[in-house]
This record gives C-alpha cells, sequence and structure tokens, in this order.
C-alpha cells in the first residue's frame, strides 16, 4: 500500500477529528518535507470512478433495451462491445482534451504573469497589495509582505496565480487521465455483458440471462457509487443508493424503448 502523503494524513485526520494526528501532519519536519518533495494533491480515483459509473450506466442500458426489444444475446454482445469501446474511447479522449486544455490555459496564464511581472512590476506589486489589504493587513505590517514576495520571482507569480486567478498547478497527467477513464469504463462497463458470455456455455444461464445481468449489474452501481465518498466525501450508502436509482432509471427507460419498438426489429 501506498505510503500516505502529509494532505492524505491531514485529510484523514480532519474525518476522524482526531486533533493528534493534525498536529502530527503539521509539525515543521513534516510540512517542510511535504514542499521539498513538491507534494500534489491531484488524484486519479475521480476518473476512475466516473469512468466506471458511465461505463456500467450507459451498457446497461444497451443490454436493457435490446432485452426489451426480445433480441438474441448475440445481439446483446454486439451492441454492448461497440458501446464499451466507442463511448469509452470517446469519455476518454474528452478528459484527456478537457485536462489538456486546462493546464495549456494555466501555463498560458502563469507565462502572461511573468511577463507582466517583468515589464510593468509596479502594477503587479500593487495587485499583490490589493491582494493582502482585502486578507487584513495593514501599514507596515502590509509593505513588508509585499516587499517579501516580490522579492522572490518565483513566490510572486506563484501568488498571483493563486490568490488573484485561483488557478492551481497540478501534476496530473492528461494522458493518465484519459487512460484511468478508459480502462474503468471497460472494466466496470463490461459487467452487464459477462452473464450473455456465460449464457453460450450454461443453458441454466441462458434462461435467466437479464435477470443475472441486472443483478451484478445493480451491485457494481452500488459498489462504484459507494466509492464515489473517494471524491464527494459523502454517505457512502446514499452515494451508493444514488448511483443504483440513477443506473436503474437508465436501464428502465432503456427497456421501455426497446420493448415499445420491438417490432422494427
Amino acid at each position: 500500500m501506498a505510503k500516505k502523503t502529509r494532505i492524505q494524513k491531514a485529510r484523514a485526520a480532519y474525518e476522524s477529528k482526531d486533533i493528534e494526528a493534525t498536529k502530527q501532519a503539521h509539525t515543521a519536519e513534516a510540512i517542510k518535507s511535504a514542499t521539498e518533495r513538491h507534494e500534489t494533491t491531484g488524484s486519479y480515483v475521480g476518473d476512475f470512478v466516473y469512468g466506471a459509473i458511465d461505463g456500467s450506466v450507459t451498457t446497461f442500458a444497451v443490454v436493457s433495451g435490446v432485452a426489451g426489444a426480445a433480441l438474441s444475446a448475440n445481439v446483446v454482445i454486439i451492441l454492448g462491445l461497440a458501446n464499451l469501446f466507442a463511448d469509452g474511447f470517446s469519455m476518454a479522449i474528452g478528459n484527456y482534451l478537457s485536462s489538456k486544455s486546462n493546464i495549456e490555459f494555466i501555463q498560458r496564464e502563469r507565462k502572461r504573469e511573468e511577463w507582466e511581472i517583468e515589464h510593468y512590476p509596479e502594477g503587479e506589486a500593487e495587485e499583490i497589495r490589493q491582494i493582502y489589504r482585502q486578507k487584513g493587513f495593514e501599514g507596515k505590517d502590509l509593505e513588508k509582505v509585499v516587499k517579501i514576495i516580490t522579492s522572490n520571482k518565483g513566490v510572486w507569480v506563484d501568488t498571483m496565480m493563486k490568490s488573484e486567478l485561483r488557478l492551481i498547478e497540478g501534476q496530473i497527467s492528461p494522458l493518465k487521465k484519459g487512460a484511468v477513464t478508459f480502462i474503468s469504463f471497460l472494466l466496470v462497463g463490461s459487467i452487464p455483458l459477462v452473464p450473455y458470455f456465460l449464457s453460450f456455455s450454461s443453458e441454466a444461464i441462458k434462461n435467466i440471462v437479464y435477470p443475472f445481468s441486472i443483478v451484478m449489474t445493480f451491485i457494481a452501481f452500488f459498489f462504484i457509487g459507494s466509492a464515489k465518498v473517494y471524491v464527494t466525501k459523502k454517505n457512502w450508502l446514499l452515494s451508493g443508493l444514488e448511483t443504483l436509482l440513477v443506473g436503474g432509471a437508465a436501464a428502465i427507460i432503456a427497456y421501455a424503448v426497446g420493448y415499445l419498438l420491438k417490432g422494427l426489429a
């Protein structure tokens, strides 16, 4: 198991309201060590969870639509796999491009701030002054803070990025975000199809293939929904039930459409 970062320890201490653990996460040594490692709060958990949710919901909707139309297991597998790879790829590319665009925007803004500091330091220093005046600094203390921050270009730019533009630079790779989304989409999204593959080798499963798929998918809905707590920090039970209801509603709609249009097949 990977060693927890200082921020993760601080979060865990907060969740359990452990004062002693909070103190340990905020010692001078812990803070200095984390700073030297350039600790980042980025994570791929959200990409995995949301890719998994989207994969399971959309694939099960396809399965339900085909089941409603009373089509064969072959059709379920063909359409299900087509959805898995095409929709999964589309979602992964969308996540990659969105993340890449966000990073490029942040980098462009950083270059702009660096250029403004180089060509008009007085104006940028005044911005720092106004930022810290709003934080409650006045008189000599305010001027001292401004002097300290503007004496280091790196700190100066970082302060402008965070305090003026509200932009935080992370170390998360857009390519990895897209890959995690695609993999989770495929892995969890394939669950509704598993009973249909098994039905080719078992007559018993063939007779209950759609109910079997419902059970497996609903279990996946609940557990993936519960996993959202790592991102949202909400109650795991409510989060699981919420995803279960959303996935179930999508399946009912798809089944109804398939049933109403089965005469066209």
